[in-house]
């Protein structure tokens, strides 16, 4: 079967967090939400394994032009390590490979937490998207071959001890930034505490801006039904999706006037004086009039577009018209 004609997707521009379910991959995830909404253009912005649930940030339209941002900022996970058994892809899929009969106590483990908090060099596990000469680690493992990847440096802003609900599981919440792996997290505890252990539980809680609250289970948007391709979406979808500009939260706005907007949009630069002159330099979230137009960067009082935006005039909410596209993500 071959793509869907253009003229039977529908033009979405915004961000729609997702409540993913256990059991299936991110991509998996997408292609259920294309059956639902049809759209245009859509991404999302950070995988969760299989194993894992929780926050999904999917982007649809002109938010993909806005993915990175939410990518780089922080994320909080929920996860459970399993003492006592290590495996060989650090959780619960792969097999077993050591087993220990040491046990920590919640004592123990408050007391090595510190050492895992800030700047702290760790090894990314074996099975993990990190590319080895143009191949995934992770295809490399399963192939047997011998996957020697090199330590990095990473942030966790936070590590506590949720809870200990029996002598071999601890539930964990650690605050992180991009790079961070969870499982190797639990790994590198277990090691320190003379044990072993594997994540046996992974929730997503917060991807840059969006939290909790602004996710959405898969099943209820099944059960809402899909929406007709081509006519746009109902209201009942629509109060989900929002607006563009939502990922761009943690960078300086800056407005500028409907002539500026328009030199903007044809990719020349601003000349910024007096009031409009930004004390600092760097990226902005250009809007006119409440409008976004571009993410754009301050270099020496001029202001430069480094992505322009596309969106229909109603841009207080995610807006929804059609539109056709050479464009289509899948």
């Amino acid at each position: 079967m071959g793509r869907r004609s253009k003229a039977n997707r529908n033009r979405i521009d915004g961000w729609l967090v997702l409540d993913k379910p256990v059991g299936i991959t991110s991509n998996d995830a997408l292609t259920r939400l294309k059956k639902i909404f049809h759209p245009e253009k859509v991404g999302h912005a950070g995988t969760l394994d299989p194993l894992a649930s929780g926050l999904l940030p999917v982007a649809f339209g002109e938010a993909t032009k806005t993915v990175s941002f939410a990518m780089d900022g922080r994320k909080v996970y929920r996860f459970t390590a399993r003492w006592g058994e290590a495996t060989e892809t650090d959780d619960t899929e792969g097999e077993v490979v050591e087993t220990c009969e040491i046990r920590p106590t919640a004592a123990d483990i408050a007391a090595i937490l510190p050492e895992f908090r800030g700047t702290i060099s760790q090894v990314p596990p074996k099975y993990s998207a990190i590319k080895v000469d143009g191949a995934r680690a992770y295809d490399l493992a399963r192939g047997g071959e011998t996957v020697e990847l090199a330590a990095r440096d990473i942030e966790v802003h936070r590590l506590d001890l949720v809870e200990c609900p029996d002598a071999d599981h601890a539930i964990f919440e650690a605050e992180c930034g991009k790079g961070t792996y969870v499982r190797a997290l639990a790994r590198d505890m277990a090691r320190r505490l003379g044990t072993c252990a594997h994540v046996a539980g992974l929730r997503r809680l917060v991807v840059g801006p969006f939290d909790e609250a602004d996710m959405i289970p898969l099943e209820t948007l099944e059960e809402l039904g899909q929406c007709a391709p081509g006519g746009g979406l109902t209201g009942a979808h629509a109060d989900f999706v929002l607006p563009v500009a939502t990922a761009l939260d943690d960078i300086p706005a800056l407005a500028v006037s409907r002539q500026d907007a328009a030199r903007l949009r044809r990719g020349q630069g601003v000349l910024l004086r007096g009031r409009d002159a930004p004390a600092s330099t760097g990226l902005v979230s250009v809007t006119t009039h409440g409008e976004l137009v571009a993410i754009g960067e301050v270099e020496r009082g001029e202001l430069l577009p480094r992505r322009v935006f596309n969106l229909a005039e109603d841009t207080s909410a995610a807006t929804i018209v059609e539109r056709t596209t050479d464009v289509d993500y899948r």
